[in-house]
C-alpha cells in the first residue's frame, strides 16, 4: 500500500470496462477506487429552449462538441416535433462523437465531418469549406468559448442554444466522504466540493486535476494542488495518480 493512502475518489462514472488502468492501480498498489461524479447533467425542457427564441430549422448545420450535446439536441427536437432534414450536415470535434450520431441518423446517408486531429481548431478546415452554412451549437450552460472565438474569427454564422445544463451531483448524509485522494476533470468539479462540504479542510487529503482550467479552480479556491495532468511527461490522470503513488510509497520505505 503506498504510503496511508487507502481510498481515492474518482470524480467520474464507473467505467464501462473491468480494463480501465483505474483497476491496475488499484491491485497493484492496493488502494480502493470509488467513482462518484460530483456534477451531473440535467435536460433543459421544451418550453426553457423556446424561451432562447432559437428556431433549429433556421440553421443547416450542427457543430456538436460531445456525446451529451448530441442526446439532447435529438430529445428536443423528438420533444418539440422537429423533422431533422436529410440535407442537414453535422460538424464533430472528434471521430467518437461522429460515430455516436449513428444513434440517431443513417450515417452514411448524412454528411458528416471531423479532424482525424480530434482537436477544435482543425475542425475549422471543414467548417470554413462550408461557410456558407448557417451553423447550430448545442451546449450546456457552463461551455468553453474556444469554439466561438474560432467561428469569430473566420467570420463563420452561428447560434449557440443552451439545451442541458451542468448542475452540482449533491452527497447524502448516508455517504461517507473520508477520501486520501479526490480525483476532478472540471471546475464545476471544484464548485460542487465546496457546496457539498462548505467546510472541507484539505489537511492531508490530495487533490489531483485534469486540465488547466480545473487545476486553476482548485488553486483559486485556497486548495493545494498535488497532482496535474496532463503535462508533457503525464498525458493521463491514471498516469498521474500512479507517479504520485510511486512517490507516496517511496517516502514511506525512506521513512522505515
Amino acid at each position: 500500500m503506498a504510503s496511508n493512502i487507502m481510498k481515492i475518489l474518482v470524480s467520474q462514472p464507473k467505467p464501462a470496462t473491468e480494463k480501465s488502468p483505474y483497476y491496475d492501480i488499484a491491485e497493484k498498489y492496493g488502494v480502493r477506487i470509488d467513482f462518484r461524479p460530483f456534477i451531473k447533467v440535467e435536460s433543459v425542457s421544451a418550453k426553457e429552449f423556446r424561451s432562447q427564441k432559437v428556431n433549429i430549422l433556421d440553421h443547416t448545420a450542427v457543430i456538436f462538441t460531445s456525446k451529451t450535446a448530441i442526446d439532447h439536441f435529438f430529445r428536443l427536437c423528438e420533444e418539440m416535433r422537429i423533422q431533422i432534414p436529410e440535407t442537414m450536415k453535422y460538424f464533430c470535434v472528434t471521430e467518437a462523437i461522429a460515430v455516436y450520431l449513428q444513434k440517431y441518423i443513417i450515417y452514411r446517408k448524412r454528411k458528416i465531418f471531423f479532424p482525424s486531429s480530434g482537436k477544435v481548431g482543425d475542425l475549422m478546415i471543414p467548417i470554413n469549406k462550408n461557410n456558407k452554412e448557417t451553423f447550430l451549437i448545442p451546449v450546456s450552460d457552463v461551455h468553453k468559448d474556444d469554439l466561438l472565438l474560432l467561428l469569430d474569427e473566420k467570420k463563420i454564422k452561428y447560434t449557440v442554444a443552451t439545451m442541458y445544463r451542468t448542475v452540482s451531483n449533491d452527497f447524502t448524509t448516508e455517504e461517507k466522504f473520508d477520501y486520501d485522494v479526490l480525483l476532478f476533470f472540471s471546475p464545476s468539479g471544484i464548485t460542487s466540493l465546496l457546496k457539498n462540504f462548505p467546510n472541507f479542510q484539505q489537511n492531508g487529503t490530495a487533490i489531483g486535476t485534469f486540465g488547466p482550467t480545473t487545476a486553476k479552480a482548485v488553486k483559486d479556491a485556497g486548495l493545494r494542488l498535488d497532482i496535474e495532468a496532463p503535462t508533457p511527461v503525464v498525458p493521463s490522470m491514471t498516469a498521474a495518480l500512479e507517479i504520485y503513488l510511486k512517490k507516496m510509497l517511496k517516502n514511506k520505505k525512506e521513512e522505515k
